[in-house]
């Protein structure tokens, strides 16, 4: 009956291709992970964050991969693995048949871990099964971390697939605060982390200021240093950042977690234009 409840949840989201039914697949596989977490005590020491969190909660239009979370405060002990075995369990009554792969070492501030499983899409039918080879194993990352900036804030809304479960996530504000940090200082290009920027600024957003400004003195050119973040400052910083990137690579990066539709809006992705999304903080 589970197994049916999953086949159920896949064929509503219509997919068109390969690539769309693996991400189905894998969104479904982190509602179901979440759920199993929510029979701990998971959110009672975390909370859950990221566009994982954005999408599954506030309905970002692309798809995520990974489920990101950071502790409440810090506790440098903290061990992700005895809560996975719990959501194993959970989940054996899904069809699903998961290996932990941890990628935790000792002294790290962030908990890494891979749940994977190479059985449930022998049980589902599947539109765009390989015609030979074996099925592709589904993979879900999870990362926590432990030593988190203070000054987050957070709401407790109900998950209700595949049951009904309580999940601590970072409110808006805070959600936006940890964007922020990540496009003012990765040291990478991640055009998935402007997608985001577009849906907060285009719903005005605010911006949890106490918790960035925590953020960007605990990592990344700021480290150290006491700042007093507002969003003038911040549109300043991003618009030193806007006018170095490389907009046709950001949209590459984009592409393949948004469905065909969305495309066309990628054509807008100029300097001007993200100069005039930040002129929205």
């Amino acid at each position: 009956m589970s197994v049916e409840m999953i086949q159920e949840r896949l064929a509503a989201y219509g997919c068109a291709s390969a690539l769309e039914e693996d991400q189905a697949l894998r969104e479904i596989s982190q509602e179901i992970i979440l759920a199993g977490l929510g029979r701990t005590d998971f959110f009672n020491r975390a909370g859950f964050q990221g566009g994982t969190c954005l999408r599954i909660f506030h309905s970002l239009n692309r798809f995520s991969e990974d489920l990101d979370f950071a502790l409440r405060q810090p506790q440098a002990a903290f061990q992700l693995v005895p809560y996975l075995k719990n959501v194993c369990q959970e989940l054996t009554a899904y069809g699903y048949k998961l290996e932990i792969d941890d990628r935790s070492s000792g002294g790290q501030t962030v908990k890494k871990a891979f749940l994977k499983d190479d059985s449930l899409g022998t049980l589902l039918h599947l539109h765009y099964r390989p015609r030979s080879g074996p099925l592709r194993k589904l993979r879900v990352k999870l990362e926590v971390d432990t030593h988190p900036p203070a000054g987050a804030s957070y709401q407790m809304p109900v998950l209700d697939y595949p049951f009904p479960s309580a999940v601590r996530v970072f409110d808006l504000p805070s959600l936006f605060a940890g964007k922020l940090h990540a496009l003012l200082c990765r040291n990478y290009l991640k055009g998935r982390d402007w997608y985001d920027f577009i849906w907060y600024t285009a719903r005005r957003i605010p911006i949890n200021h106490d918790l960035l400004a925590a953020a960007l003195a605990q990592q990344g050119p700021w480290a150290g240093t006491t700042l007093t973040t507002t969003n003038a400052w911040c549109q300043a910083q991003l618009a030193r950042t806007i006018e170095r990137v490389d907009w046709p690579r950001a949209k590459a990066d984009v592409q393949r977690f948004v469905k065909p539709r969305e495309l066309p809006s990628l054509d807008l992705w100029t300097t001007e234009f993200f100069l005039a999304q930040c002129r929205k903080l």
